[in-house]
């Protein structure tokens, strides 16, 4: 899935239109506050994004993205109708990995993003970068895999996230507490059930590998396996 956050309507619907015919699943979003929602129910493989968009720009959304955990690792390419040094040095040092100035042909950006979504899918993974196996779970975080017996398993940002930070933190148990403050950057107020619904619903979809334990009273973890 790839994500498009553009304004401009006519350049959103030829792009997705363009992508979606050539085999690559796209939705476009008009709006930054529509792009965050659908963050939490699907992550993308790649991220297109304008500078010049309401609500906030573009280059706000990419330092977001850049220090989100489960976002950080996702290509972004920067589509944008500004074409001053300046700007793209800005989103270059943010953390765009390419950079697409308005206006654009068709058989070129679709060809820088075929070029992009390999250099993602082929990148080594770099030292000190994880893959963790639990009996039949398998997840890779810097290429978001999760796979429950050799099958994928679609989860939504927070619960992504929230798997990552307990493998992470393997035979730790993570309060509610430090759970809310690293996947949603809030406290605990001692009656939100944020984090016990999401843990329900990801072992739902882990099933049958149900490798997150509660530990009464305290909060969550997971143990062994192997990193």
């Amino acid at each position: 899935m790839i994500y498009l956050v553009e304004d401009d309507n006519s350049i959103r619907e030829l792009v997705c239109y363009t992508l979606t015919g050539s085999g690559l699943e796209t939705k476009g979003f008009a709006k930054p506050s529509d792009f965050w929602a659908a963050l939490d129910e699907c992550l993308p493989s790649l991220i297109l994004l304008d500078i010049m968009l309401p609500e906030e720009d573009g280059l706000s959304i990419l330092k977001k993205l850049r220090q989100s955990p489960g976002l950080k690792k996702v290509p972004v390419m920067m589509l944008t109708a500004k074409g001053s040094e300046y700007d793209k040095v800005v989103g270059l040092d943010l953390g765009a990995d390419d950079y697409v100035p308005k206006p654009f042909g068709m058989m070129e950006l679709m060809a820088r993003v075929k070029a992009l979504l390999r250099r993602a899918e082929n990148s080594p993974q770099k030292g000190g970068e994880a893959e963790y196996r639990i009996g039949e779970l398998y997840v890779c975080p810097s290429k978001h895999i999760v796979k429950v017996g050799g099958k994928s398993v679609s989860l939504t940002l927070k619960e992504f996230e929230m798997l990552c930070l307990l493998l992470e933190s393997r035979d730790i148990v993570l309060t509610r507490d430090q759970l809310l403050n690293k996947v949603w950057g809030y406290a605990f107020d001692g009656e939100n059930r944020t984090v016990d619904v999401h843990v329900r619903t990801l072992r739902n979809k882990l099933k049958p590998c149900d490798v997150i334990e509660t530990v009464r009273g305290i909060g969550y973890k997971i143990s062994g396996g192997e990193k």
